[in-house]
């Protein structure tokens, strides 16, 4: 039963994946589309307002825009958090948030991480969720899409890389708005609130007074999918009944997230006008999930074994911090997907899995290519194909090509930066977190599994995933400063790097397709990619999980 729940939703997934890649290869195209005329109106009224204008950019142009348009962001939204113990629509009289916790919360939202040291239901105002989370769940995914379609333009030979405003602006109106509204009513008509009413209160039936949450939530839920976001409007994020109530709104909530990430590698077999190039990266990406969804969910379904030992009865497996609404299936699904995609809610208690279930979201989030979140993860599976079409030249003695386009020093001195990078960020820091008491005093359990929170809040900071572990104490300063400066370089070092790259590739003369050209196209090119990621990427982390999910699944064996 467990299999068939798994399988039908990734079969609808592909379903829908297919017709959303090429409606965005169309709706991002660099000529005229019938989507022009549905959408062009309005887009262009959007323009006149914004005194944008329309014209192509070079990649320097495109990431100054990226840069100037998230620091704008980054400041209101901060500005805003501060404020909200003054501003107008805050019927909970929450006060304002502690400078460097405001600072950590608006990184975290401008970078699509939605790593959130707060509660939402008692850190926020009505207010700062609709106008800095909700705001930032919708502008900071459109930026990772503008981005992965200027990157594409890049590597399939476009004019230009394009013109981030419109591609921002497109992102909003052809995409994210219209899918959220529809989502929105979704959730809504299976009993997610939506209302800017003020906490309920009610009686228990011991005679206590209970104040009940609620706020504007369903259309929250939304764009946090879809925008692979993640930040809950409750603490417990999904796990909250008011959040993701049903089996059929966590199902929802599956293909919101990963529905855009799912899509992009067909966009791009679309823009090179090779769909077998699309399902490749689509396959390799594909192959990698069920790798990691089959280990997490055997290793809950087969529970503790310390607990089997003690002759306790796991017939359910290891529910420990699951909702039973969802079981193991649904559970180990959501987990799976949400850090594929680095979506980061969550329905379950992660820091309750079992030691190889928890090591799943720390490899998806290691690797950092495994679908992704809307945009950058398909450009991290496009750098490693780059990586791997090299290697590929030098084992042969040909100058390495790569969609009719040379790949040389200069485009691998920046994609070796990018992949150095990522592990860096992640292992420098736990290094220093586990060396010093500032680090130490927030770990909640000592041992194996503290080395694993620590590892796993930097882990998730670096790929801009935003789940934690959660007994990681976590709101204080070295953790509120820390885990920002990694969420900002781990978000804006990749986009840079990837957009010079592009521009190079772009301003290359094609090369033709001969006999000695080494296809991308195929099984063989699939085998060398995921080759490519599990050597560059997923040994460079090994050490450290031997130190932590490893050691500790052997301890309880």
């Amino acid at each position: 039963m467990d299999f068939i729940q798994i399988s039908l939703v990734l079969a609808v997934l592909l379903v829908l994946a297919v017709p959303t890649g090429r409606y965005l290869a169309r709706a991002f195209s660099l000529e005229e589309t019938r989507l022009d005329r549905l959408f062009g109106g309005v887009e262009k009224g959007i323009y006149r307002l914004s005194g944008i204008r329309a014209a192509d950019m070079t990649w320097k142009q495109y990431a100054g825009a990226v840069l100037v348009s998230n620091l704008a962001m980054g400041a209101i939204a901060y500005v805003l958090l501060r404020l909200q113990g003054v501003l107008p629509g805050n019927p909970g009289g929450v006060a304002a948030m502690d400078p460097l916790l405001s600072f950590n919360t608006a990184v975290s939202f401008l970078t699509n991480t939605n790593l959130q040291h707060y509660s939402g239901e008692s850190g926020l105002s009505y207010l700062s969720q609709m106008t800095v989370i909700m705001y930032l769940m919708f502008t900071t995914p459109a930026t990772g899409i503008a981005v992965v379609m200027a990157f594409m333009r890049g590597l399939t030979g476009q004019r230009s890389i394009g013109n981030f405003y419109v591609d921002l602006v497109r992102a909003h109106t052809r995409l994210l708005l219209p899918l959220a509204v529809v989502v929105t009513l979704l959730l809504v008509a299976q009993g997610v609130p939506q209302t800017l009413e003020p906490t309920a209160t009610a009686t228990t039936l011991s005679g206590a007074e209970q104040q009940i949450a609620r706020g504007p939530v369903a259309s929250l839920v939304a764009i946090k999918h879809l925008g692979t976001n993640g930040g809950g409007f409750f603490g417990v994020n999904s796990a909250h009944p008011f959040e993701n109530p049903t089996p059929l709104t966590n199902v929802m909530e599956i293909l919101a997230m990963f529905l855009i990430p799912a899509a992009l590698p067909f966009t791009f077999g679309f823009l090179t006008k090779n769909r077998k190039q699309g399902w490749m990266i689509f396959g390799a990406m594909g192959l990698m999930f069920l790798a990691f969804l089959t280990l997490a969910y055997t290793s809950e379904a087969n529970g503790n074994p310390a607990l089997e030992r003690a002759g306790l009865s796991q017939a359910m497996g290891s529910m420990e911090g699951k909702e039973v609404r969802f079981g193991i299936a649904q559970s180990a699904l959501y987990t799976a997907v949400t850090t594929a995609a680095t979506t980061g809610a969550v329905n379950n208690m992660h820091d309750t899995l079992t030691p190889l279930g928890g090591l799943v979201p720390l490899g998806e989030m290691m690797l950092n290519c495994v679908f992704g979140g809307d945009g950058v993860g398909t450009v991290n599976i496009l750098m490693y194909a780059i990586l791997a079409v090299f290697i590929a030249g030098l084992m042969v003695g040909r100058t390495p090509e790569f969609l009719g386009r040379k790949i040389e020093g200069q485009e691998m001195k920046l994609i070796a930066i990018a992949i150095l990078v990522h592990p860096l960020i992640v292992l420098a820091p736990t290094a220093v977190a586990l060396a010093t008491d500032m680090g130490t005093a927030g770990i909640s359990n000592p041992g194996f599994h503290g080395v694993s929170q620590v590892l796993y809040e930097f882990a998730s900071s670096a790929a801009n995933n935003g789940s934690g572990l959660e007994g990681l104490g976590d709101n204080t300063p070295f953790w509120n400063l820390s885990t920002a400066l990694v969420m900002l370089v781990g978000r804006y070092v990749t986009i840079i790097v990837m957009l010079a790259v592009a521009g190079s590739l772009l301003a290359k003369t094609p090369v033709p397709e001969t006999m000695g050209t080494l296809r991308t196209d195929n099984s063989v090119f699939l085998l060398m990619l995921l080759a490519t990621v599990v050597i560059v990427g997923a040994l460079t982390f090994l050490p450290v999980l031997a130190l932590g999910p490893v050691a500790e699944w052997l301890t309880i064996r």
